[in-house]
């Protein structure tokens, strides 16, 4: 399910060659742990083991693109290379990187696989809000929202087999954090998250609509790993999960909204804002607004290690943020709360950001992605407004810190006009102290 592994097989075809796939460990990628890249190698098991079936070597290179990937183009004798799309600055440096050290004659074309309508074909500018993209991503749904052809046999094999994969010198290779650990609840690999996307669509999909902000209620769809290293593919989630809509019309829809719309918007500001993790990337009013209160006196001021290690006075906090280091993911509408604490309780809204941004790219399996430093929550409901969560399970740190893609509220000492969430207000919404319990800190 992979547009930009079907279209390199499609070149393959034309001019009658072998096809390779590549992948480029880097030894860390920014506050990644063994936890992120755990997941992420022993989903690319699966991945040699399927290409092996498939007649289509895999080759595992260890180091940086540009160091590597030119010299195995050379070496193999590659007539034309394709990659896949990120937003984010250090994996589009990458596809630049590799680009100038490309040799002449080899064309390199870049495939949008990661987004459903693709993001410079969704809109050719920075969108304001969801309401801005929405019909712009819907009128182009038809054409792009369809059925994956199969990657099939490859007929054209390669003059030399790929070595095997050295998995243990993949693990020793890296230089990343070994004390944030893997987690039990989440097995990687494409088979594992599609068998999650059956039992959300079998067990949690009728609650998706009602119960989604409800950290006690299991309404998700918990498909945010899966999603974020690429092992299952948004699209195919969308196809399914709408094959339900006659039967579940509001929490399909709600899905949709979450996991095309507000996920895409993610990426649209990612894409054409190079200030997306920092508090410049806001909107003028949200940054007059918080410089206005900067100096305003906290209630609290915690320092990074109170807040990582959950110590602060505030158990539902403690909860959310205990429930991130131990699972590796935390309920979408606690992130909203937990996200606007670190604002009350930090010296500043960049330390807050700072903050926000390390911890969730730390402990998050879906943390170091568009989502979580802008997803934006859908619209509507109560008094504290925008309360569903993303199907990513992901609000972004800007949303709830710097007021991106969403609007000014009343105004209030340290927030100024940025929306406001307390613990009185979780408390109306579902019961804060069975979600306590289950998160107590260990002795």
């Amino acid at each position: 399910d992979n547009w930009a592994f079907l279209y390199a097989q499609r070149l393959a075809f034309k001019q009658e060659l072998p096809l390779h796939v590549c992948f480029c460990l880097v030894p860390k990628f920014l506050d990644a742990t063994i936890r992120h890249y755990g997941f992420m190698l022993r989903g690319l098991q699966e991945v040699a083991e399927e290409c092996g079936e498939l007649n289509i070597p895999f080759h595992l290179l260890l180091g940086y693109a540009k160091d590597v990937l030119p010299t195995f183009v050379v070496e193999h004798g590659v007539g034309g290379l394709v990659t896949d799309f990120c937003p984010l600055r250090l994996p589009r440096q990458w596809v630049e990187d590799v680009r100038e050290r490309l040799p002449e004659d080899v064309p390199f074309a870049q495939v949008d696989a990661h987004n459903i309508v693709p993001c410079w074909v969704a809109s050719p500018k920075q969108e304001y809000s969801a309401r801005t993209i929405r019909g712009k991503i819907h009128a182009q749904l038809p054409e792009f929202l369809t059925e994956f052809p199969p990657v099939i046999r490859h007929p054209y094999p390669p003059s030399c087999p790929a070595e095997p994969v050295a998995w243990e010198a993949c693990y020793s290779s890296l230089q990343v954090d070994h004390t944030v650990k893997e987690v039990e609840w989440a097995t990687p690999g494409t088979a594992a998250g599609l068998a999650m996307l059956q039992s959300f669509i079998a067990e949690r999909l009728k609650s998706f609509g009602s119960h989604r902000n409800d950290p006690n209620k299991a309404a998700l769809s918990n498909l945010s790993p899966w999603f974020h290293f690429g092992q299952v593919s948004t699209q195919r989630a969308i196809l399914e999960v709408q094959k339900h809509r006659g039967k579940y019309k509001e929490s399909v829809d709600a899905f949709v909204e979450e996991a095309v719309v507000r996920r895409e918007l993610a990426e649209n500001f990612c894409y054409y804002n190079e200030n997306y993790d920092s508090v410049q990337g806001a909107y003028d009013w949200a940054q007059t607004t918080l410089k206005l209160h900067t100096k305003d006196k906290r209630p609290f001021l915690y320092k990074l290690q109170e807040l990582e290690q959950g110590t602060t006075h505030d158990p539902l906090w403690n909860a959310a943020q205990l429930q991130m280091v131990r699972e590796g993911k935390m309920h979408g509408f606690l992130r909203m709360y937990w996200a606007k604490k670190i604002l009350e309780w930090t010296r500043s809204p960049e330390e807050a950001l700072q903050f926000a941004i390390y911890l969730n790219d730390r402990y998050e399996l879906d943390g170091r992605d568009p989502n979580g430093y802008v997803g934006k929550l859908q619209e509507g409901g109560t008094e504290q407004g925008a309360l569903s969560l993303m199907a990513k399970a992901t609000v972004g740190c800007l949303w709830s810190i710097c007021g991106i893609h969403d609007q000014g509220w009343a105004e209030r000492a340290i927030f100024g006009k940025i929306r406001y969430m307390n613990y009185a207000g979780c408390k109306r919404k579902f019961d804060v102290g069975q979600f306590e319990r289950r998160y107590t800190p260990r002795t």
